[in-house]
C-alpha cells in the first residue's frame, strides 16, 4: 500500500484549519447587538482577530495531539529518542510567521481607529453649555457643572473623516460621579440620569469626571471612553437601532463601582423630541418648587430628593454621593 506523503496531509490539514477558523470567525454568538455606526468596524476588526486565533489553536493543539499518538512509547522500547540540536529553518517560519500578523494586525487597527475618529477628537465646533444653577449644595454644584467645560476635549474619539470639521447634530455633558452619570443637554437645559438621544444622529458626548477616572461604556455600541477628573475627553458616534442599552463604567472607582450602571436609551426622531418637551416642562416645574423654598433650610438629601427620580438615580447611590462629597469638604 502507497503511503501518502506528508505534503499532502498537511496540504488537507491546511484547508480544513482554514475552513473551520472562518465559518467559527464569522458566525460567533460573542459580541451583542450591534447599535451604533461604528460597532460593524470593530466587530469586523474582532473577527479577523478570532478567526486568526482559532486557526494558531487549532494548528498548535492539532499538532501536539499528532504527535503525542505518533511518537509515544511503544511497548518494550526503552531506547533514546533522535537527536534534534535546531531547525533554522522552522524556527524562522513560526517567528516571521506571527511577526508579520501581529504588523498587519497593527495597520488594520490603525485604520479601524482612524475611520471611528480617533485621529480627531478635537477641531470642530464646541457647543457652550447652560443649565439652571440649584443653590444651597455642593452636589448642586456638581450637577449644574457638568456643563461648564470650557476646553474642547482633545483626547477620545471624535469626529470620523466623513463628519471632519462638522459639528454634531447633539452635544451632551456626561459627568461621572461616584457612583452615578450625570448627563446634561446644554442646549435645553435638560439633566438626566439616562442619556438620552434620537437614532441616526451624530452624537457627541463631552466627558469629565468629578472625582476618580470612570470608564463610560456602551458594549452595543462597543465603544469605550475614560471620564479624567480636570482632563475634558470626548465620545462622538452614530446609533443605527431604536432601544434600551446598558451603560457601565469599566474602570475601578470605589467600593460601590459595580452599581454605576445606567442606560442610554436610543428613541426615533418623533419620541426623542416628545421625551424631550416632556422633561423640559417637568424640569421647570421642579426649579420653581426648588425657587419657592429656601434651600438654606434643606439637607443635600432632602434638597435633591426630589430630582434623584428624573435623574435615574437611586436612593442609595444618592445616600453615597452625599457622604463621598461630604468627606472631601
Amino acid at each position: 500500500m502507497q503511503q501518502v506523503p506528508v505534503s499532502l496531509w498537511t496540504l488537507v490539514a491546511g484547508i480544513v484549519v482554514t475552513a473551520i477558523s472562518i465559518w467559527i470567525g464569522q458566525n460567533h454568538t460573542l459580541m451583542p447587538v450591534q447599535a451604533s455606526l461604528q460597532a460593524p468596524l470593530v466587530d469586523g476588526f474582532f473577527n479577523v482577530m478570532f478567526t486568526i486565533a482559532i486557526a494558531l489553536f487549532l494548528v498548535v493543539e492539532g499538532t501536539i495531539v499528532v504527535f503525542l499518538i505518533q511518537f509515544r512509547r511503544r511497548p518494550g522500547d526503552d531506547t533514546d529518542g533522535v537527536p534534534i540540536e535546531g531547525n533554522l529553518p522552522l524556527e524562522v517560519f513560526w517567528t516571521a510567521i506571527p511577526t508579520a500578523i501581529v504588523l498587519l494586525l497593527g495597520i488594520y487597527s490603525v485604520d479601524v481607529f482612524n475611520r471611528m475618529g480617533g485621529f480627531d477628537p478635537a477641531g470642530h465646533p464646541h457647543s457652550a453649555a447652560h443649565a439652571a444653577h440649584m443653590p444651597g449644595s455642593a452636589i448642586a454644584a456638581t450637577l449644574s457643572d457638568t456643563s461648564q467645560a470650557t476646553t474642547a476635549p482633545t483626547i477620545g474619539i471624535g469626529a470620523s473623516p466623513q463628519t471632519l470639521n462638522k459639528p454634531a447634530d447633539l452635544v451632551v455633558d456626561v459627568k461621572g460621579i461616584q457612583y452615578a452619570w450625570i448627563f446634561n443637554y446644554p442646549d435645553s437645559g435638560i439633566t438626566s440620569g439616562e442619556l438620552h438621544i434620537p437614532v441616526g444622529a451624530d452624537v457627541q458626548l463631552n466627558l469629565s469626571a468629578q472625582d476618580v477616572i470612570h470608564s463610560f461604556w456602551v458594549p452595543n455600541f462597543r465603544l469605550k471612553q475614560d471620564a479624567l477628573p480636570g482632563i475634558p475627553t470626548e465620545l462622538r458616534f452614530v446609533a443605527t437601532k431604536p432601544g434600551t442599552y446598558p451603560v457601565v463604567c469599566a474602570e475601578l472607582c470605589g467600593g460601590y463601582h459595580g452599581s454605576m450602571r445606567t442606560q442610554v436609551i436610543v428613541h426615533t426622531p418623533e419620541e426623542y423630541n416628545s421625551w424631550r418637551t416632556e422633561n423640559q416642562i417637568a424640569q421647570q416645574q421642579n426649579l420653581n418648587q426648588v425657587v419657592a423654598i429656601n434651600p438654606a433650610d434643606l439637607s443635600t438629601s432632602e434638597f435633591l430628593a426630589p430630582h434623584t427620580h428624573d435623574m435615574g438615580i437611586s436612593a442609595a447611590t444618592l445616600e453615597s454621593v452625599v457622604i463621598g462629597q461630604e468627606r472631601r469638604d
